[in-house]
């Protein structure tokens, strides 16, 4: 049962990161409004990748590098994706801060793994 939380917390938050990437400007959701500092939108990205990294790591504990793969694969092709849509742009700073949140999400959940009993076989 728990297993099928964390596929439908993943799927969640994939959705909502799909949402908010290719949403046009004035459909996206923020946190402060629409005349947000850049730090904020930092913090975004940095965080919602973070948090897709961290569940996928529970999702796959041990499988380090297919967590990592999967999340700066997302953060690339939807950054790639961006230059379909009209309203928005594709910057490489903005897909290397995405990449960096999930991959710290995964070695964040992965040390958390690491420290938990494991359950005998």
């Amino acid at each position: 049962m728990r297993r099928n939380h964390l596929i439908a917390a993943a799927g969640i938050c994939l959705a909502f990161i799909i949402y908010a990437t290719l949403a046009k400007l004035a459909g996206r959701p923020t946190l402060m409004g629409h005349a947000e500092a850049y730090w904020v939108i930092v913090i975004e990205r940095f965080s919602a990748y973070g948090l897709l990294g961290f569940i996928l790591s529970f999702l796959l504990p041990g499988r380090v590098k297919l967590a990592c793969a999967f999340v700066v694969a997302v953060a690339v092709g939807l950054e790639i994706l961006q230059a379909v849509t009209p309203d928005r742009h594709p910057e490489f700073i903005d897909a290397l801060q995405k990449a960096a949140g999930g991959t710290v999400g995964v070695l964040l959940a992965q040390t958390i793994l690491s420290f938990l009993p494991r359950a005998p076989s």
